[in-house]
């Protein structure tokens, strides 16, 4: 559809952009990202006949650009700019019908039933039907730019040029102006090629993306390639993290903002606090938690952790609700909180702080062994939930990899596993030797402050204080439960 090679122009005889050449297919939605004054805008202004070639080509649908009558190309591509200005007052369906002027005929350009449907089509698609007969002048920012939208579409295009599509539109409007872009590419053909401000929205439905530095193609591809974290560090000049979209495959990049490091970074045994209802560890700060909690699942923030007692008996049919009703009577916040359930006698608890070279590790267990499983013999048990009975809890004062805590996690519960067999914990059902209970919690937190921890397998440096701290507190938490039992 688009055929770019070895582009070449700018302003006034000074060149914006160098010997850019590239291609979009029909049927794409095709990102151009940069920082400002890379050359965006100035690209788009070439490829649209706005601006003159200094050098090279650009065709489209295999025809040189500068061959097109204004008229002839207005069929085929269609533009919204990045800012719209209106001189006269018109309704909104006026101006949504100027863009059917390049489809009108004859010396008095009649209107047909046609251009009426179109009309109406694209004003309905762009949700600015409701105030058709408004005065333009009279609406939002956002509200214009979709009129705008409205009315490039109404040209009927093949291929879409777009200029920060979504400057103005407020959350909503932005996922569906490029829900709707998406379903056109693939439903109807149409090639989208649009200047993006924000990366994330390009990552998220652009099919391929340009990133150009100082009017030249830094690189071009997929958006996986495109957004690597080093690049876009260096092209913006700011600190960014990559990270996989939650419920997509596509990429996307978070700000780094300065943090503040200020007073006491290291998680440490004065932070816990003791009562017969509960275990808590308040910390300073937020740490990055990765945790099979029943409120704080999954990865996050979090700067309150509560190891609750309930009795054997607890109803867990609606547990997350009501662990959540728990954490406020106590003024626990449920966002900034991980809380677990356990039916061990808290007071049985045991817990260690660890010295690594450049770290260190806090480490607490609770453990009882009354619902113990051997993991690879549990289909012989019912899948009835039951209050968990060893909770285990990994404060990291160090800087995490996500890597890191996935081995945190695989190294804790090698270590546990290895205590239940050194404790002789056996399935009751089986009568083999357990690997755990049937509804046993786990945390990693770490401060992501101080020395980088890249792994935490077995034989690293953290690894081994996590298997040695996890191995010992979950031997000692299982003693003193039996201890208590009088076995």
């Amino acid at each position: 559809m688009l055929n770019v090679q070895q582009l070449t122009g700018g302003y006034s005889g000074e060149k914006v952009v160098n010997d850019i050449s590239f291609s979009v297919n029909k049927g794409e939605l095709f990102g151009i990202l940069g920082p400002n004054g890379s050359g965006k805008t100035t690209l788009l202004k070439m490829l649209t006949g706005i601006l003159p070639f200094a050098g090279g080509k650009a065709y489209i649908k295999g025809k040189p650009i500068e061959e097109y009558k204004l008229k002839e190309l207005a069929k085929v591509a269609a533009i919204l700019p990045q800012h719209s200005s209106q001189t006269f007052s018109f309704t909104v369906k006026e101006t949504v019908s100027l863009g059917r002027y390049a489809h009108q005929k004859g010396l008095f350009q009649t209107w047909t039933e046609e251009d009426e449907s179109v009309v109406m089509e694209v004003m309905k698609q762009t949700e600015v039907d409701p105030f058709a007969h408004h005065d333009l002048n009279e609406l939002s920012g956002g509200e214009r730019q979709r009129v705008y939208l409205a009315q490039a579409l109404a040209q009927k295009p093949e291929i879409l040029f777009l200029d920060e599509p979504t400057n103005h539109l407020d959350l909503s409007f932005q996922k569906s102006l490029l829900d709707t872009l998406k379903r056109w590419t693939k439903e109807q053909g149409l090639t989208v090629v649009s200047i993006f401000h924000d990366l994330n929205l390009a990552g998220l439905y652009c099919d391929r993306l340009l990133l150009l530095e100082n009017g030249k193609i830094q690189k071009e591809g997929l958006p996986d390639e495109v957004l690597e974290e080093d690049r876009i560090r260096s092209v913006y000049r700011t600190k960014i993290m990559k990270q996989p979209h939650p419920s997509v495959p596509a990429p996307q990049l978070v700000l780094l903002p300065e943090g503040e490091t200020e007073g006491d970074l290291s998680i440490n045994e004065s932070m816990l606090s003791f009562s017969l209802e509960h275990i808590v560890l308040k910390a300073p700060f937020p740490l990055k938690t990765m945790s099979s909690g029943v409120v704080g699942s999954g990865t996050g923030w979090h700067k309150n952790f509560v190891n609750r007692h309930v009795d054997r008996r607890y109803d867990c049919s609606d547990h997350r609700n009501e662990m959540r009703e728990y954490l406020r009577s106590y003024n626990f916040e449920p966002v900034e909180t991980v809380g677990m359930m356990t039916a061990v006698i808290l007071e049985d608890v045991c817990h260690h702080f660890y010295e690594g070279s450049n770290f260190s590790v806090l480490v607490v267990v609770t453990a009882g062994v009354g619902n113990s499983v051997d993991a690879s013999k549990s289909d012989a048990h019912s899948s009835g939930m039951k209050p968990g009975t060893i909770n285990t809890w990994v404060f990291v004062n160090g800087v995490l990899t996500e890597e890191a805590y996935i081995q945190a996690i695989v190294t804790a519960s090698e270590a546990k596993a290895k205590a239940m067999s050194d404790m002789e914990v056996k399935d009751l059902i089986t009568g083999t030797i357990a690997t755990g209970t049937s509804t046993d919690s786990i945390l990693i937190a770490a401060t992501q402050r101080g020395s980088g921890l890249d792994y935490a397998g077995t034989i690293t440096s953290l690894g081994k204080i996590i298997g040695k701290g996890v191995h010992e507190c979950t031997c000692r938490a299982i003693q003193k439960s039996r201890e208590r039992a009088g076995s």
